[in-house]
């Protein structure tokens, strides 16, 4: 993903709110089969992470995005911004850049 993806997909993701919020339990696979079933219904999503939560938030983005074939979009606070292409693509990427 490039930076200028990136930027646009965050821009996007400013006015949703979280779909999920990750609380003491970590990442249980039932919570990452939530978040499959979101990506289900849209592309980019947003999940919240409780103070409670013991894991470095990073991690838990890179093994959320590696356990539902998404990428991190980006960390902000303690939210996870992850995007997964739909097999419908509503949201368009902007072209990748020439030299």
């Amino acid at each position: 993903m490039t930076n200028k993806n990136r930027a646009y997909l965050t821009k996007l993701a400013v006015d949703i709110d979280p779909v999920l919020i990750l609380g003491k339990e970590n990442l249980t696979p039932e919570f990452t089969e939530e978040v499959i079933n979101a990506f289900n219904k849209k592309e980019l999503i947003k999940i919240g992470l409780q103070k409670t939560v013991t894991e470095d938030i990073n991690e838990v983005a890179e093994k959320l995005a590696s356990r539902t074939h998404s990428q991190v979009v980006r960390v902000i606070g303690r939210k996870i911004i992850l995007y997964k292409k739909g097999k419908k693509p509503k949201i368009e990427l902007p072209e990748k850049e020439t030299a």
